[in-house]
């Protein structure tokens, strides 16, 4: 596989477990149009690799990802044409991770917004920093939770808790989310890389075909439900980046400010 061509993406093998890493840590790992772009391949590519058996996925410097990058969004805004490319993407990002056979483990080292929280929340193990926060602040932003927040976070955490955060946009620590079932584990920052570490060595030792085709069966009922959902929550963020809410939320955090919303 030609990981060397990936550029906002990182791939490193060790022992047959491949670490991607987002890597515009200047940006808190934002996705841009390259990165998403990238991500909407990369897993594809991970499952074709015959020598890799295990994915790490996490994040370069202090975030996992803080979402989408806001300049991208104001690209889409001055041009909506361009969502359409964004929400077919967006929705093979999602099918990718779920159709990867090989066990893909999220190490938020910091924090997972947006996007961020959307691809870490898909990946089939999520160990977390304490220092992390997790969220999917869309409506913030004057965005429908489109790519996928829609569908995982009511299968994890219930439909009642799911439509607080994602009507509020709050976000949430690492430990309350390992708490109410959102992740997997929070863990001290100083042991996040050990444990994530030991776990996919555990894997990668395991019955390898038995690990696989348990994921493949247990994501069935989370595609079919993805596949039923996605479409129209897609469809709804690209009328929502049409809207004068997310103009203004763009613009105002372009400028430093609080957004006035007229809910138009």
């Amino acid at each position: 596989m030609r990981y060397q061509d990936y550029r906002a993406l990182t791939v490193a093998t060790v022992n047959r477990i491949a670490t991607v890493t987002m890597n515009r840590p200047e940006k808190l790992n934002a996705v841009d149009e390259r990165m998403h772009e990238e991500l909407s391949r990369i897993f594809i590519d991970l499952n074709d690799d015959p020598d890799i058996d295990v994915v790490i996925l996490t994040g370069a410097g202090r975030a996992f990802s803080s979402g989408g990058d806001i300049e991208w969004m104001q690209a889409m805004i001055d041009d909506p044409a361009r969502f359409e490319k964004t929400a077919r993407e967006g929705k093979q990002i999602v099918f990718s991770i779920l159709d990867c056979e090989k066990p893909i483990i999220a190490k938020v080292n910091g924090h997972a917004t947006g996007l961020g929280a959307t691809i870490a929340l898909f990946c089939d193990i999520i160990f977390a920093s304490e220092k992390a926060r997790i969220g999917d602040p869309h409506v913030s932003v004057g965005f429908v939770a489109g790519d996928g927040g829609a569908v995982i976070w009511p299968q994890l955490i219930g439909y009642a808790r799911a439509k607080e955060f994602l009507m509020t946009g709050d976000l949430m620590s690492a430990s309350d989310a390992a708490r109410i079932g959102l992740i997997n584990r929070a863990l001290p920052a100083d042991e996040l890389d050990r444990h994530t570490g030991e776990f996919s060595a555990r894997l990668a030792a395991g019955a390898l075909k038995a690990i696989k085709w348990t994921k493949t069966s247990v994501n069935i009922g989370l595609k079919q439900l993805a596949h039923s959902i996605m479409d129209a929550s897609l469809s709804y963020e690209a009328q929502s980046n049409r809207t004068a809410d997310h103009a203004e939320a763009v613009a105002a955090f372009r400028e430093g400010r609080k957004p006035t919303f007229t809910g138009q």
